[in-house]
């Protein structure tokens, strides 16, 4: 090591590594049809970690499938977070041509009926407790402008968030955001984000195991009492692991942001809208969070789009600052297949239906598990689904393994992600059907059998 060098971080993140050698091997594999336009994307953009080389070129999609340049159609069990109703759903599709035909863009400092419908309707999900809204075009700017709001409203800038976090990949974000694959060499970070270890409890550092109602919560409102000037809190709800917390674990985190005055901000954006089996994720946990952030899903899977929702008390505080003038935040586009994303949700129940196939996912799953010990664990939360990969012999994560997994199961006709270095992260849209999980775990146990190392 050179002098001023440090070691390399850990770069596990909620994405797959694009450098292994599973996908080395997948590469060469490719037709020339593939490889010709591989190539091109290859020439064309700037790469960067987890992406460049591409897996393959998507011709189109639809529902939970979607069809690459050689015809083979894939299950997608991973979709971004945004196709909740699947990809291309006919009524989100319908709702965007009308919308084009009429109004398709609002300029800045007017409004448009869509916006206003959807702001009072996000409101009115969330029972009147985050009647306000802010749009934009991302889930970053929308955690962007949570930040602003923060400081404004507390007087303060401090921050605590946690390691293995991710809330979107600009400045401002990752410094609140704990992967060290979009911190690392990035250079100085905001100042005074304090960061806190995340609930996990297979590596707790308090070893509070599964039990743990709060240890890693109440060392939160720990670094509260001795910071004694932070102006929020700010973590996703459920990490897209998924790591569930405890039933306590935010109830002792709001109760210790009311003590200390800081405001609670909740990242939603990879699963609200009823992917885990409530219309909003925070609602499985009996708390309301001070601003919600949302987004993926809100597009409807068709325009990018996102949101900050508040606590109406904090409109006096900020009713004369400029927060996020995005020239697209109230997008009629992005509004109209907002609201028809969430009309279908509702009429077709699909948030009872998240949570039914959730469970019954699970018992499946658990079933195939006990046929390969290198499964440790399956659990999830709705249609958040994660089965996580470790040696059977030293407990180690399993991420050669994982990938080996990952790009079998796509060889197959199933695409999903690898988390944290080893645990299959499956977030199928709310309208797969039984048919469909059945698929997907057949041949994820086709793939483990076909991958798994000697004993």
């Amino acid at each position: 090591m050179k002098k001023g060098e440090g070691s390399q971080p850990d770069l596990d993140s909620e994405g797959d590594s694009n450098l292994s050698e599973s996908r080395a091997r997948w590469h060469e594999n490719r037709t020339e049809l593939e490889r010709s336009w591989l190539d091109r994307d290859a020439q064309a953009f700037l790469h960067q970690s987890l992406s460049t080389p591409c897996l393959t070129v998507v011709e189109s999609c639809e529902g939970a499938e979607f069809v690459d340049i050689e015809g083979r159609r894939i299950l997608d069990f991973h979709g971004n977070y945004i196709h909740n109703l699947g990809f291309g759903h006919p009524e989100i599709l319908q709702a965007v041509q009308e919308q084009l035909h009429t109004l398709s863009f609002s300029t800045r400092r007017y409004t448009n009926k869509p916006a206003i419908e959807l702001a009072e309707k996000l409101g009115q999900l969330t029972n009147g407790s985050l009647s306000r809204a802010l749009f934009a075009p991302g889930g970053a700017e929308a955690m962007s402008m949570a930040l602003k709001i923060a400081r404004m409203v507390t007087g303060r800038h401090k921050t605590i968030s946690m390691w293995d976090s991710f809330h979107g990949a600009t400045l401002d974000t990752i410094s609140i955001g704990g992967e060290a694959t979009f911190r690392y060499q990035a250079g100085p970070l905001l100042p005074g984000t304090e960061h806190v270890p995340p609930f996990n409890p297979s590596e707790c550092p308090f070893e509070c195991g599964s039990a743990c109602s709060g240890s890693c919560a109440r060392y939160i409102d720990y670094v509260l009492e001795k910071e004694g000037d932070v102006a929020a809190v700010i973590g996703e709800t459920i990490r897209s692991s998924p790591f569930l917390p405890h039933p306590n674990y935010w109830q002792t985190v709001r109760d210790a942001c009311d003590r200390h005055g800081a405001l609670l901000i909740l990242d939603e954006i990879p699963h609200a809208f009823g992917r885990t089996g409530a219309m909003f994720t925070h609602q499985h946990y009996g708390i309301v969070p001070d601003l919600l952030v949302v987004g993926k899903g809100l597009g409807g899977g068709v325009i990018p789009f996102a949101a900050v929702l508040a606590k109406d008390e904090l409109n006096d505080a900020i009713k004369d600052r400029a927060i996020g003038h995005f020239t697209h935040e109230k997008s009629p586009l992005g509004s109209r297949a907002a609201l028809a994303m969430i009309e279908v949700i509702e009429r077709d129940e699909l948030v009872a239906g998240a949570a039914a196939k959730g469970k019954a996912a699970i018992i499946e799953l658990k079933a195939m598990a006990e046929s390969h010990p290198w499964v440790h664990d399956v659990r999830g939360l709705g249609l958040m689904l994660g089965i996580e990969l470790r040696n059977p012999k030293s407990g180690e994560p399993a991420k050669a393994f994982a990938n080996d997994v990952m790009v079998r199961s796509l060889e197959l006709g199933l695409n999903f992600k690898i988390s944290m270095g080893c645990i299959l992260n499956w977030t199928p849209p709310l309208t797969v059907t039984s048919k469909q999980l059945s698929k997907a775990i057949s041949i994820l146990n086709q793939a483990l059998l076909d991958c798994q190392p000697a004993a």
